[in-house]
């Protein structure tokens, strides 16, 4: 009969894809608990950080496009974070059926406070590697986030 150890050395790529996902659950829990002050979720962080991004007020299709979410879920997005006044919906200049997102002050200063908690969040995650152990961290999770073309799933 074999123990888990000997298991986990036969299949390192199991092994590593468990840290991962034990690393993804860490994350997601630190950064889960730097939204809760600000009344914010995950994705209405994200939806946030994808409208800073465009360079104009996007369309509700751009952003439920740039999400990879339906329509419907941006709708519900947009309606909670109007309803905090950290956004607004916004008339197209050429078609009254468009409506277009866009930050409020508040939005703007929620997504700025937002950051910086990410960042200790990360901080507090990544505090036992050194600034060599950080950069090779980051070279290797590149290269697993942006594969190219030829290895995009």
């Amino acid at each position: 009969m074999s123990t888990p150890a000997a298991s986990e050395a036969s299949d390192p790529d199991g092994l590593l894809a468990e840290q991962l996902l034990r690393l993804t659950r860490r994350l997601h829990r630190a950064h889960k608990l730097h939204l809760e002050p600000a009344g914010i979720t995950p994705a209405q962080f994200r939806l946030l950080r994808t409208v800073a991004h465009f360079p104009e007020p996007p369309r509700m299709a751009d952003l439920a496009a740039r999400l990879e979410v339906v329509p419907r879920a941006v709708t519900s997005l947009v309606d909670s974070l109007e309803a905090k006044g950290r956004v607004r919906r916004v008339p197209d200049a050429h078609s009254r059926r468009v409506v277009r997102v866009e930050l409020t002050d508040a939005g703007r200063d929620t997504l700025r406070d937002l950051r910086s908690a990410r960042r200790a969040a990360a901080e507090d995650i990544l505090a036992p590697l050194t600034v060599e152990q950080r950069e090779v961290l980051g070279g290797l999770l590149s290269t697993l986030v942006d594969p190219g073309p030829e290895r995009a799933c």
